[in-house]
């Protein structure tokens, strides 16, 4: 055994900055390595699973050094170039190095003193692998719905038991309470086998002549069933959907299964896969396509960023499967970074045709076991599993081996960006970050790229490859400008409808094509208004007015999750006389219902789509052709390819570009051109019509044109006139607090003192446009930084300015966010 005193320096779990140094006991000399868990106490009583990031012989000064309690792993779990990722990520956004190993690991590997354990709801009552103190954890678990370590620990008496409860999460005996918040279910379908009375040629003669005889409908669906089967004679199971296909009815199965005929079982299947095998072909690449691949490659080999503006339907996807062919040839793994996953379905579903087991998905929602086994699989570079890796933000924390491609696809989606918990992160930033280490290239696609991007293209740092030319050269939509104030005038508007609009979608639904209409607000009304003195329904929490839903009849903050019933007179001055402005995407679906009965009406938001399977059912419908109208927020723009949807309707472009933001209008651009996108993509030119009070306005004449280039040099000299990003870096800092005037006194404090290190860089301290938010107040304080100013002595000035303001003992109340690159 090695006898050397090893010490290790490791990262916990908590917003700390600093990594903490533990000594190893000698018999554990042979086992610590550089990214394994080791169990740590911290503070008086607690115990963390901390991430060991060296091992060393360095003896600690002037203080007392603690043992390590344990070690969780057999091999790391972490490489180094994890570490370094997670270590340039707390530099870069000024986050402590324990929020970033809080974000990066998945629950299951961080058991700590406070972590939850309940039964595995799977468990088969097999207990024979449990030791005598793991099935005392297991009986306490039977009679106590939830116990946390330290209870644990006092039910089995030894202080260090998160290796107990390793081993029975591996063997699916509990699970952390985590995981049943964000409880994975799988995706199951009903499935016939044939009866074993049944499975020999005699038996299922007789069965076929009885059936011939008397039960026409039971023996077309018996001999429908034997033909699904595809010649593996009696043991494959048939999908109560396919047989549904072939004209068998509900209640011939039912009758078939009564007389035990048939047997009915519910069978998992991957969410992955919704085509049949005739689709899985590759579509071959258009001359455009093949040009713009071409060009992809030859970039690559001077630089390592490629940005690819291709516009909407231009076949974008069919040039990322390319290029992920070849890597998978090579050995190689691919990360595909997507906006959101749940808004990305046909996508996933596309490439999963494609590629079968080599995709994975990884997302922060799935089943925590799940995420575990795909971490494992990358960590091993396993060559037949998980080679591809689509995923939200998340899967830029699993750990690679020998990634070879990272795309990120939509890179302009906000998305990317973290904005709770800190590190408040931006996953295409950091994305190239980790191509770096790697040393390996990534491609950045968009219809609509982020000025960021664009300008780091025109800079030259990016190469920059266009497509466009749309697939089988279908033409762009035709972008109509409605105007309303004319609409209104000549009294041809119903309710928020244009006539116009609705001549478009009644000529659209006769011609049997389908219709998307975009309003990004959700709800019924967003404001009730008393008319006599003009006051309007606010949070009691937060500085927002009440948004009505009138699905669940009530006022909801969409901030905090407040909830009160409809009011029925002002609280100012007890007028009844109030009226509800404003209009969200529940109003249009109520009021289209009324325009349009005879046709099926659906709603594409966050609040239609809280359900696991909401958005995946709306969405095959509307594929489907069961929807005839699909109403939406932003959500329509992502991701989405229709084969009949011919009209797309604008109904409130002034609400997008009139928001107090420097980037409004390019995130309005990049909307509006998303969601006109979704038209026409397939056998003919598609429509779209914009309603607006202002015709004239040069963003909107960009959309027409389709013209993001011309828009982006009009836009841009704005930027470089007020030193706006791209030329100029942002970091915003947030004050919180309930006293409204320590947060006065606090903010200017922290001002002055930026003040003096970055003079008249630094803006505010400000109200931002949303005052108060769950009953803490805010001001915000910016800095603008030139863009080569180097972030480490940035840090430096901040983390002496922090810890300056921390050190005055009244701001210890004060919450400071701080978020860099603000998106």
């Amino acid at each position: 055994m090695d006898r050397k005193t090893l010490f290790v320096d490791v990262i916990v779990p908590l917003p700390v900055k600093n990594l903490f140094t533990y000594r190893v006991p000698f018999e554990l000399n042979d086992f610590v390595k550089e990214g394994v868990r080791v169990i740590v106490p911290f503070g008086k009583s607690k115990l963390y699973t901390a991430i060991v990031v060296s091992v060393h012989e360095n003896v600690p000064q002037n203080y007392a050094v603690k043992f390590i309690e344990n070690i969780l792993d057999d091999s790391p779990i972490v490489h180094p170039i994890q570490i370094k990722f997670w270590q340039w990520m707390s530099l870069y956004y000024m986050s402590p190095i324990g929020e970033v190993m809080n974000v990066a690991l998945p629950s299951n590997f961080k058991l700590a003193s406070e972590t939850k354990i309940t039964l595995h709801p799977d468990y088969e009552d097999n207990l024979s692998l449990l030791n005598e103190r793991q099935y005392l954890i297991f009986e306490a678990l039977t009679v106590q719905e939830s116990l946390d370590l330290k209870e644990i620990s006092e039910i089995v008496g030894i202080k260090t038991i998160q290796p107990l409860i390793k081993e029975m999460i591996e063997w699916y005996i509990v699970q952390t309470l985590e995981e049943v918040k964000d409880k994975f279910q799988n995706k199951t379908e009903k499935a016939y086998i044939l009866h074993q009375n049944y499975q020999n040629e005699e038996s299922l003669s007789e069965i076929l002549d009885e059936l011939a005889q008397k039960h026409e409908k039971q023996f077309h669906a018996l001999l429908t069933f034997l033909k699904l089967q595809n010649d593996s004679r009696y043991l494959n199971p048939v999908f109560k959907k396919h047989l549904s296909k072939e004209e068998v009815s509900a209640s011939s199965l039912q009758t078939l299964e009564k007389r035990e005929i048939l047997i009915s079982e519910k069978i998992t299947v991957s969410r992955l896969k919704g085509h049949d095998k005739e689709t899985l072909a590759k579509k071959n690449l258009s001359t455009a396509q093949k040009k713009s691949f071409d060009e992809i490659k030859e970039a690559f080999n001077e630089k390592n960023i490629c940005l690819l503006h291709g516009i909407t339907g231009s076949g974008k996807t069919e040039i990322y499967v390319e290029l992920i062919e070849e890597q998978i040839k090579l050995g190689k793994q691919i990360l595909f970074l997507l906006p959101e996953i749940a808004l990305t379905t046909q996508l996933i579903e596309r490439l999963s045709l494609y590629f079968g087991d080599l995709v994975g998905v990884y997302h922060s929602k799935f089943n925590q076991n799940e995420r575990i086994e795909i971490w494992h699989n990358v960590l091993k570079n396993n060559p037949d599993k998980f080679r591809i890796i689509l995923g939200a933000r998340s899967s830029l924390f699993l750990p690679y081996q020998d990634l070879g491609l990272i795309i990120v696809d939509e890179e302009h989606e906000t998305s990317f960006k973290q904005y709770d918990p800190a590190p408040r992160y931006h996953a295409r930033d950091c994305a190239i970050v980790l191509a770096q280490l790697h040393k390996t290239k990534v491609l950045l696609g968009s219809a609509t790229p982020s000025f960021e991007s664009y300008y780091n293209a025109k800079q030259g740092k990016y190469a920059l490859v266009k497509l466009n030319e749309r697939y089988s050269q279908i033409e762009l939509p035709e972008i109509f400008l409605v105007d309303l104030k004319k609409e209104k005038e000549a009294d041809r508007m119903h309710s928020h409808f244009s006539k116009s609009l609705l001549d478009e979608v009644e000529i659209a639904i006769k011609d049997n094509e389908q219709v998307i209409l975009f309003q990004n607000r959700r709800g019924f009304t967003t404001v009730w208004a008393c008319e006599v003195c003009n006051n309007i329904a606010k949070c009691k929490n937060c500085d927002v007015s009440l948004t009505y839903h009138k699905q669940s009849n009530s006022l909801k903050c969409h901030y905090c999750s407040y909830v009160s019933p409809p009011i029925g007179s002002c609280s100012n001055c007890g007028s009844n006389r109030l009226r509800m402005l404003g209009f969200g995407t529940e109003k249009i679906e109520d009021e289209l219902r009324i325009i349009f009965p005879d046709y099926r009406i659906e709603r594409l938001d966050l609040d239609s789509t809280r359900n696991k399977y909401a958005y995946q059912q709306i969405i095959q419908d509307f594929e489907d052709q069961k929807i005839h109208i699909l109403i939406g927020t932003q959500m329509i723009s992502k991701g989405l390819d229709f084969d009949n949807v011919n009209l797309v309707g604008v109904l409130d472009a002034d609400g997008m570009m009139n928001r107090p933001d420097f980037r409004a209008y390019e995130r309005s651009f990049q909307l509006m051109t998303q969601v006109a996108g979704r038209a026409g993509r397939r056998n003919k030119r598609g429509k779209v019509l914009i309603q607006t009070q202002n015709t004239d306005h040069w963003v909107l004449k960009k959309v027409c044109e389709h013209d993001f280039i011309s828009f982006y040099d009009t836009e841009i000299t704005e930027r470089i006139n007020f030193f706006w990003p791209p030329y100029f870096k942002l970091i915003h800092f947030s004050f919180k607090t309930k006293d409204y005037y320590l947060l006065d006194k606090a903010s200017h404090f922290f001002a002055e003192q930026l003040k003096e290190v970055f003079k008249e860089r630094v803006l505010g301290p400000q109200v931002p446009l949303i005052s108060r938010i769950n009953n803490l107040f805010l001001k915000q304080v910016v800095l603008k930084l030139e863009k080569d100013v180097p972030i480490t002595k940035v840090r430096q000035k901040i983390d002496e300015i922090i810890e300056l303001f921390f050190s005055e003992p009244t701001f210890k109340s004060v919450q400071i966010a701080i978020d860099v690159d603000p998106n």
